[in-house]
């Protein structure tokens, strides 16, 4: 661990008001589906294995970090972001799946994820987005940047899904 300080961990939760899990879990278990979801994702591909499966690598890039102007002095496109993200585990009934990050060049290390749809309300009539992590401390980031990349992503997330299943209804 780097300069043995212990890693930053943090939660996001986002409602998706009048979405059951049932509906909303099936998008976030599409594991090479992310850039469907995640804002200003512009790349999701599947890169080894079969999504769904553990061990399964996706390779994101194209996403933009509360970091990115001050750590890139310009608009140049060969600083992309990029990672790679393998899926460690999933759960369909619990609705839950955790996945690291392998590869990539924002200075995550050590990072893991679990997200887990949630029934919300008593007759499951909504459901809530809970995404954790822990990742070694990221040079040029605090743990307010990560908190904000994580909880907006979510946030976005979760309102493309619940105009989704708008549009199905």
């Amino acid at each position: 661990m780097a300069g043995g300080q212990e890693k930053w961990k943090g939660k996001a939760c986002e409602e998706v008001v009048g979405c059951k899990a049932e509906q909303v879990w099936p998008f976030l278990e599409d594991f090479f589906g992310l850039d469907k979801w995640f804002p200003t994702l512009a790349t999701c591909l599947a890169i080894e294995g079969i999504s769904g499966q553990p061990g399964c690598v996706r390779y994101c890039a194209g996403f933009k970090t509360p970091v990115d102007d001050h750590n890139k002095g310009n608009d140049d496109d060969d600083d992309v972001n990029w990672t790679k993200q393998k899926l460690l585990s999933i759960d369909p009934v619990e609705k839950v799946f955790s996945y690291s990050i392998i590869d990539g060049n924002v200075g995550f290390h050590s990072y893991i994820s679990t997200v887990q749809v949630l029934p919300k309300l008593e007759d499951g009539s909504s459901c809530e987005i809970e995404w954790t992590y822990e990742v070694e401390p990221v040079k040029g980031w605090t743990p307010e940047d990560l908190d904000s990349f994580i909880g907006s992503g979510l946030r976005v997330m979760a309102q493309r899904m619940k105009e989704a299943l708008d549009h199905q209804a």
